[in-house]
């Protein structure tokens, strides 16, 4: 399976059911996942956020939170001082540059919805 930088926006997409969990999961299926720590955070924080947003849905989104972090992810610290490096010379928040980083570091794509980090990744 090829190797893939996933990062929070499309696990989210995916384990959250956000209009794009279709393509999410297409991104994520057959390739083995690579993140950096801060994903499971990333994803935490969202579901905290949703939970605020819609207290009805707080075991959904438990469920859901419980089910992207089981995901097969293999797991990666980052080098933060490299990583604060990439961010300032690609204009990207930290937790953008984790990701960027480790895409780069295995040479693998990144995985993610967001323009900026795509067009960063290019």
């Amino acid at each position: 399976m090829p190797a893939k930088v996933v990062d929070a926006s499309v696990v989210a997409a995916w384990c959250f059911r956000e209009p794009r969990a279709g393509e999410a999961m297409t991104l994520l299926r057959d390739s083995e996942l690579h993140a950096p720590l801060l994903l499971a955070y990333e994803l935490t924080s969202i579901a905290r956020r949703k939970s605020i947003a819609y207290p009805d849905k707080a075991v959904f989104l438990d469920e859901a939170l419980r089910t992207a972090l089981a995901i097969p992810v293999r797991w990666s610290e980052v080098d933060h001082l490299a990583v604060l490096r990439l961010a300032l010379d690609a204009d990207l928040t930290t937790y953008d540059a984790c990701y960027l980083y480790l895409a780069r570091r295995l040479g693998a794509p990144l995985a993610t919805f967001d323009q900026r980090l795509a067009r960063a990744a290019l």
